[in-house]
């Protein structure tokens, strides 16, 4: 959906050590624009002051033929719950839509650290009903169709060779990690997700030619709806200077997931999930000029997991991974992907940046296809507006293209990774 900047109010949190009142001073954000636009005389008083406003809303409207006429809303905001020289700006995010064709959409994320970082708190709550486009499993495949532009996560042209799924669902998860040593947490935690009123959009005869109904049924899930839910169990290194943008720093995460019947899976599993991210900064002076890398892979490692939960592309928890492709458009028992990025400013006040990226994915279907056999690439550029300087969040707006004639514009709020 195409975003637009609705306003903004405020919270009060702590400057980071690398956003210092001088430094601030010299950048304009998007609200700044906007006061300055709208009044003769700007109200933003930019000082050396403690408080700031740090919580910036969008609202968002758009049309795509899989969901109709869609409005909807974006928050995001944070706080420092500490020293803030010792403990990590908090992020918490939400977002709503509803749509023409019945469709709504409502989530809730944070990721909170205590003072010092003793405790770091990731989870959210999101609910709805939605549509998913269902290409199959595995990578090396195009389908009929492919090449469609897409905007965000759908292909502005019906697809004939691609089945839309629509759902309702249901999901929860909340991780508590403790402090070991610098930098270094474990901890453990809870996931629940529930998938209801299941329904293949666009059959071609009988109901076994489409990818859901085919693996539900191979490996005994209900057609209808499903659940998987299960304990976590993780360990997390974190050295990142600021969680919306981060200017250098060491991000990693190993999750082990355990679903179980007897806390409401339909079947056992278990599912090892890794994620690394790195900022170099490349200079002294600017600190917008960074290299950064974003690995992230999913293994199931014995049972089955339902449909809808198979990982891929958008799988991450922003659903940014894979620009180039259509959310779902490469799916796997077993998924892996790695992206490199370049962030460089292109004004002087910081108002406008740019970037340049990279990105792979590979996805195996536990048959024919195995993980790594088939490589999809992605590649494009974006600008970044400077929403709030406070915060460091930012409007993203990217052009990405992949294999098989895939292209589209990508939206969203705050970096990607």
């Amino acid at each position: 959906m195409v975003c637009m900047v609705l306003g903004s109010t405020g919270i009060v949190f702590a400057q980071d050590k690398q956003d210092s009142p001088e430094v601030l001073r010299k950048q304009t954000d998007a609200k700044e624009v906007i006061s300055n636009f709208f009044k003769k005389k700007s109200t933003v008083v930019d000082t050396a002051a403690k408080t700031h406003s740090n919580f910036s809303t969008l609202p968002s409207a758009g049309y795509n033929p899989s969901i109709g006429f869609a409005v909807g809303i974006t928050s995001t905001g944070g706080h420092v719950f500490g020293n803030p020289k010792t403990t990590t700006f908090s992020v918490i995010n939400a977002n709503a839509y509803v749509s023409t064709m019945g469709l709504a959409s409502f989530e809730a994320k944070n990721n909170i650290f205590t003072n010092d970082d003793i405790y770091n708190i990731q989870g959210g709550i999101q609910v709805g009903k939605t549509v998913a486009l269902d290409y199959g499993v595995g990578t090396g495949h195009s389908v009929q169709g492919d090449g469609s532009f897409a905007l965000n996560d759908l292909p502005l042209d019906n697809n004939p060779d691609v089945f839309p799924i629509k759902y309702s669902y249901l999901k929860f998860s909340e991780r508590i990690y403790r402090k070991v040593f610098k930098h270094v947490y474990a901890g453990a935690g809870f996931i629940f997700d529930k998938y209801s009123n299941i329904d293949d959009q666009r059959k071609t005869g009988p109901r076994v030619n489409t990818h859901n109904f085919r693996y539900s049924t191979l490996n005994n899930y209900p057609i209808s709806g499903y659940s998987a839910s299960g304990l976590l169990f993780n360990i997390e290194y974190n050295s990142r200077d600021h969680l919306n943008r981060p200017y250098n720093g060491i991000y990693a995460d190993v999750v082990l997931r355990i679903n179980e019947e007897w806390l409401g899976s339909e079947h056992k599993s278990l599912q090892l999930k890794t994620e690394f991210r790195k900022y170099w900064n490349l200079s002294k002076v600017n600190p917008e000029h960074i290299i950064a890398f974003w690995y992230w892979g999913a293994y199931l490692l014995n049972g089955t997991i339902p449909y809808l939960e198979l990982p891929g592309t958008g799988s991450d928890a922003s659903n940014r991974i894979g620009r180039g492709y259509t959310i779902g458009r490469f799916k796997g028992t077993s998924f892996a992907y790695s992206e490199a990025e370049y962030r460089f400013p292109v004004t002087k006040n910081k108002l406008l940046s740019g970037v340049v990226f990279t990105n792979i994915e590979t996805a195996s279907n536990s048959r024919n296809i195995n993980l790594t056999e088939f490589i999809e690439p992605g590649a494009g550029v974006g600008l970044r507006l400077l929403f709030n300087k406070y915060s460091r969040s930012n409007l993203c707006i990217d052009y990405g293209a992949g294999n098989y004639g895939s292209k589209g514009i990508f939206l969203g709020l705050n970096e990607v990774f």
